[in-house]
């Protein structure tokens, strides 16, 4: 189902069994909601998925079948595990190809590892064959640059394909988000308040927080309790939205907790 708002959302997909085995720990959700949040843009969905190729087709199809703008980050490689590229393809329908620009920047990448003594240029031995695999992208396809070493990502269908490699995916990431996304930057106003009370159950003052999303359509409300953790247990209650209305609703949501009794950090 497309997304009929006009608010358009952000999703991202991380890809790889090292992050599900624990091998290797995601550092890519942090950095993509500091990355949309300086562009005044949220992360709305957040998913892992395993390098594995039926499950990764059946995400993709979910996702380009959303309507979202999705942000994805590893298995792009071109080793028996990396199958990134072929399930975006099949989720879309179409077959990889090598991407005439991509084949143009891997030989050039090739070239200058050459100059170092590393490799050869000659884009026909076997090595280079199987790098220049990585630039075998779904139909359709364009490239997305990569100031790192230039071997391209990939950009189709408001969806960003990039190495799990932070030093290669976030300049990646940001590029794309500076282009192609630059005309939503800061184009919804949102706004984002909160307080703190104590002796408040959370159970009580659910009924306001309702209240906030009914009368004030299109802000959000939140509640966040703290167990104490050597602290004393808390209560941090919220609204996010069109800044405005938010002030209105925070204001709304600090009264009823008075009334029900709240007491509220200094």
């Amino acid at each position: 189902m497309t997304a009929t708002s006009s608010v358009r959302r952000f999703g991202l997909i991380v890809v790889g069994d090292e992050i599900l085995s624990g091998r290797r720990q995601d550092q890519h959700f942090t950095k993509v909601v500091q990355l949309l949040g300086a562009r005044g843009l949220a992360l709305s969905w957040a998913q892992v998925v395993g390098d594995d190729e039926a499950l990764l087709v059946q995400t993709y199809q979910h996702s380009f079948a959303s309507g979202d703008i999705v942000l994805s980050c590893g298995g792009i490689g071109a080793t028996p595990d990396d199958r990134t590229r072929q399930a975006a393809a099949a989720a879309l329908g179409v077959s990889v190809a090598l991407h005439p620009e991509a084949a143009e920047l891997i030989a050039q990448r090739c070239a200058a590892m050459a100059e170092k003594g590393q490799g050869s240029a000659d884009m026909t031995t076997p090595e280079n064959q199987q790098r220049l695999q990585m630039g075998e992208f779904p139909e359709g396809s364009e490239i997305v640059p990569n100031p790192y070493n230039q071997i391209p990502g990939f950009w189709i269908r408001d969806h960003t394909f990039v190495p799990g490699f932070p030093v290669m995916a976030w300049p990646m990431l940001e590029h794309v988000l500076d282009t192609r996304y630059a005309h939503l930057h800061h184009a919804t106003p949102r706004g984002e308040f909160s307080f703190i009370v104590y002796g408040l159950p959370e159970s009580r003052i659910t009924p306001a927080l309702r209240e906030v999303e009914s009368r004030w359509p299109g802000v959000r409300s939140f509640s966040l309790p703290h167990m104490g953790g050597g602290g004393r247990a808390h209560i941090e209650l919220g609204v996010k939205g069109e800044p405005e209305a938010a002030e209105q609703a925070l204001q709304y949501l600090r009264e009823e907790a008075a009334r029900l009794g709240a007491e509220f950090a200094a």
